[in-house]
């Protein structure tokens, strides 16, 4: 037989070839998936941003799962007696009218305060109008509420007499003029505050408020409202320094960032007319108290210049590493971190590693079950504390313990999103343990960014700040607008008081009139305008009926 017929073909790859080959396939392969599996990421994310829910609340009903605590009241009877209230499903539809409360009118449902105005309106019928009305006996009254909308803007016309003493070289004198907020200007006080309430509170662009303004027959300019708004909130800024100085003397201060729009890139050249990129920087303080700070950069050079060295105390963040650089450089600060920021990256990993991700969010989710009942006991000081270290403390111990667990098993590649979110939190232990040891730091800053909520809601309305200085006016009313409403204060009567008193008040007594202390002194007998009936000038000259009615 001849050997060559079973000699490979001369052209035949080596083997050594085809393992090369084989070997770079496998690599190209490996990449592939990669970016596969990168792009699907990317894809769930920008889905999720566009359809998918905001709450990152979860709820968990594993079957089997054992209850956290062991609470210590008894637990209720299987069938409750007449005097018991009947659980109800979620899903059960109620049977019959639910008790109304006692301010209810009538089956309207309208309930409203003492503070709406009330007006009379008595509806007679032909029979007692007309000659025949003395036969009949009035013997009650049906009471039937509406609620009504007056129109939005008053001109209010003040008559100012000019008069002179009797006599042939008595010189005529001219009534003064009303006291004004803005010298020179056409605006009350109460038109002021409206604008600023309308935009910042309620996010009403001022062009939209100049359309209202033209519908209601008055001709103004829109650069008038501008220019009013901006006067009166130079006006408020003593007020606001002086409730950042008091925000910074905390001894617990949440701070945060969120971007804004404001100043123009450029006249000529590619960037015109691009808007410039700016950061609000919020702070929170012990008292119920938000400023927000204004910067065109996100650096670490306006942490240390707002912070400075007035601060002292505890510092508590998101994971934004300029935080922690600037901590390490205090030897007076204590830097505390975010638990929902890291309760995030572990929500990111559930599409690819579903059943680790849970019990990671479980085991979070376990911490925020103790803050319940916390708040539901209404636990402070050394009871809170002691509460946190012998509930919170083994299971915070616990999740640590298991974030380095699952990095040791291995099989997790550094790109994994689980990977991220394990060294994300192992990384920063010690600022997310503090809240263990001191009952004033909360373990997130969820308060804080309630707070701030109302500027991304305003970037949704009037998108952008034209210039860097109504930035800086955003901040400061903003930070107003915000601190009454965590204090339950009407901004629009706290705006149309401090307005008229800041010219009258003392400069060293300027923290009075921020709205924290502003409710203990002065939210009983508030400064009023012309425009409402409750104004003493009003009241000597209304009818009683109309003041009544206010």
């Amino acid at each position: 037989m001849n050997s060559t017929a079973y000699a490979p073909h001369s052209n035949a790859p080596s083997y050594s070839a085809l393992t090369e080959e084989n070997a770079a396939l496998r690599e190209q392969l490996a990449a592939q998936s990669e970016a596969l599996r990168q792009l699907t990421r990317q894809l769930s994310w920008f889905k999720k941003q566009l359809f998918g829910p905001k709450s990152e609340k979860q709820v968990y009903d594993l079957p089997g799962q054992d209850s956290l605590f062991q609470r210590d009241e008894a637990p209720l009877p299987e069938t409750p007696t007449e005097n018991e209230p009947r659980p109800v499903r979620a899903y059960q539809r109620g049977t019959g009218k639910k008790q109304r409360d006692d301010d209810c009118l009538n089956d309207t449902g309208l309930r409203f305060t003492a503070e709406v105005p009330v007006e009379v309106i008595q509806q007679l019928p032909p029979e007692l109008t007309g000659p025949d009305a003395d036969q009949y006996d009035v013997i009650g009254t049906k009471t039937t509420y509406r609620l009504a909308q007056r129109s939005c803007y008053v001109v209010l016309q003040h008559e100012r007499p000019v008069f002179r003493r009797k006599g042939a070289d008595n010189k005529p004198v001219t009534t003064p003029a009303p006291f004004n907020v803005l010298d020179n200007s056409l605006a009350d006080v109460s038109l002021l505050a409206g604008l600023l309430v309308d935009k910042f509170q309620f996010h009403l662009p001022l062009y939209r408020q100049h359309q209202r303004i033209q519908q209601a027959g008055i001709t103004l300019s829109r650069s008038t409202l501008t220019n009013l708004v901006k006067r009166a909130i130079d006006l408020l800024r003593p007020v606001v320094d002086s409730q950042t100085d008091n925000v910074l003397r905390s001894r617990v201060l949440a701070m945060d960032e969120t971007p804004i729009k404001a100043g123009h890139q450029g006249r000529v050249g590619p960037r015109k007319g691009k808007m410039k990129s700016g950061w609000f920087w919020p702070l929170y303080g012990d008292a119920d108290e938000v400023v927000f700070t204004y910067s065109n950069s996100r650096g670490r050079a306006h942490i240390e210049q707002i912070l400075g060295t007035q601060f002292t105390g505890t510092l508590l963040s998101d994971g934004y590493a300029a935080y922690a650089r600037y901590a390490e450089q205090q030897a007076t600060i204590t830097h505390a971190q975010c638990w929902v920021h890291s309760r995030r990256y572990f929500i990111e990993a559930q599409d690819e590693h579903p059943e680790k991700a849970t019990e990671a969010l479980q085991q979070i989710a376990k911490l925020y079950q103790n803050e319940t009942v916390i708040r539901d006991r209404q636990l402070t000081d050394e009871k809170k504390r002691q509460y946190r270290l012998e509930h919170s403390k083994p299971v915070v111990s616990g999740f640590f313990d298991w974030c380095r667990e699952q990095l040791e098993s291995g099989g997790l590649l550094p790109s994994d999103a689980l990977t991220k979110a394990l060294n994300y939190v192992l990384s920063r232990e010690s600022s997310l343990t503090v809240f263990l040891e001191d009952p004033d730091v909360q373990p997130d800053t969820n308060h804080l960014e309630r707070a701030l909520r109302p500027i991304p809601l305003g970037r949704k309305n009037w998108i952008f700040c034209w210039t860097e200085l109504g930035a800086e006016h955003l901040g400061i009313i903003q930070s107003l607008i915000s601190t009454c409403r965590l204090h339950d204060v009407n901004p629009y009567t706290y705006l149309v008081d401090v307005l008229q008193r800041i010219s009258q008040h003392p400069a060293s007594e300027v923290a009075d009139l921020t709205p924290r202390r502003w409710k203990l002194r002065f939210a009983d007998q508030p400064l009023r305008s012309l425009v409402d009936p409750r104004h003493p000038q009003r009241q000597a000259s209304e009818p009683e009926e109309l003041i009544r009615a206010y």
